[in-house]
């Protein structure tokens, strides 16, 4: 099975301020978001990329240059509409410390399925768009590359918690308990069986198992006992 990393863009000037960006135009990384992401890139310089698809918002294009630039070979890139940020609507660009005495904000906390931001988009059509596009991308590039490929789909907080709550059998509605940082890299594979997720939410670490493709060819079950690790033989 192929390996898609999730990538959240970098810290950006709108999250800095505490200010729900959405789809707001010209919403760039700030420094340290910059340095975020070109630390992300240099922990993905170990892993050959057969492809990164991207968020069309400038935060996200940012990020994926960021990853590009330290990438031996630089694999093609393609933009998807379906990754971009929720439409929230009247919602965006006001501050989170605003939007929390809204009467709607405890239902996007606790019952996000049954949110529809105002003049915006349903949290549960947003899911559906995500699961959809990282799958379909998924399947094509396993077709194209074989099981032992990996690319990555780098997109927006809410983005790729929906994507997570999906791949580890979570209701929406429990989505919120799912942290997802500035430039952190998730990691699931869609196997016949199951997705299995082998990372979230990471911001450190040594990823250049990945280049070897562990656990991306050969038997979908899980190891009973939790296995040795990556690398490790499989039944």
């Amino acid at each position: 099975m192929a390996t898609v990393l999730l990538v959240r863009h970098g810290r950006t000037t709108a999250n800095a301020s505490g200010i729900l960006a959405g789809r707001t135009p010209g919403v760039a990384l700030d420094e340290v978001g910059r340095d975020q992401a070109a630390r992300t890139g240099e922990r993905l310089a170990a892993v050959p990329l057969v492809a990164v698809v991207t968020s069309p918002l400038e935060r996200c294009r940012e990020t994926t240059q960021l990853v590009l630039d330290r990438q031996p070979v630089a694999p093609p890139v393609a933009v998807d509409d379906a990754l971009t940020e929720c439409d929230y609507g009247t919602w965006q660009g006001r501050t989170l410390a605003d939007l929390a005495t809204e009467d709607l904000w405890p239902r996007v906390q606790t019952h996000p399925s049954a949110v529809v931001f105002p003049g915006g988009e349903s949290m549960t059509g947003m899911q559906a768009r995500a699961v959809e596009a990282v799958r379909r991308r998924d399947a094509a590039i396993e077709a194209e590359h074989g099981p032992g490929a990996v690319w990555a789909a780098v997109s927006h907080g809410d983005i790729i918690k929906a994507a997570l709550a999906d791949a580890l059998g979570m209701h929406l509605d429990l989505f919120q308990r799912i942290d997802v940082g500035p430039a952190s890299v998730s990691i699931v594979r869609y196997g016949a069986a199951r997705p299995t997720v082998h990372a979230l939410n990471s911001d450190a670490g040594d990823l250049s198992w990945l280049a070897r493709g562990a656990g991306g060819t050969g038997s979908d079950d899980a190891p009973v006992g939790g296995g040795a690790g990556h690398g490790a033989p499989r039944p």
